[in-house]
């Protein structure tokens, strides 16, 4: 059966944005001896488990930063390295996604208050698979 052409196109999937550093830095499992590492089992895990308790489809994009910039996007999980800050990247991300649901995993206080004033939901790293 075929959508009528001037049917609404569907909406776009939940976007969820992970803050690298924050998520990985959330559990001393020694992520500090291999920053790129550890963000590239965040990676895998995202892109294996996706983001529990959500049975709707997601985009996940993964934000890195300084040594970790060199971890490449995976299907389902696409990365971006921040040129600068991790922080601001992820306002960027979510100041040009409007107009779709957006959630941003950070524990990062000032970080949480910044995305929520652009209107996007916030939760803490332990949203994230372990």
């Amino acid at each position: 059966m075929t959508e009528p052409l001037d049917a609404p196109p569907p909406p776009a999937p939940l976007l969820v944005i992970v803050d690298g550093a924050n998520v990985v830095g959330s559990r001393p499992d020694g992520w500090w001896r291999d920053r790129e590492g550890a963000a590239e089992r965040l990676r895998d895990r995202l892109a294996d488990q996706g983001l529990p308790g959500r049975t709707e489809p997601v985009e996940i994009v993964l934000v890195v930063e300084g040594a970790a910039r060199g971890v490449t996007s995976v299907p389902g999980v696409r990365v971006e390295a921040a040129p600068g800050s991790g922080d601001d990247r992820i306002v960027e991300l979510v100041a040009a996604s409007t107009g779709r649901a957006r959630l941003v995993i950070t524990a990062d206080r000032e970080l949480r208050r910044r995305v929520a004033e652009l209107g996007a939901e916030v939760a803490g790293p332990r949203t994230v698979p372990g």
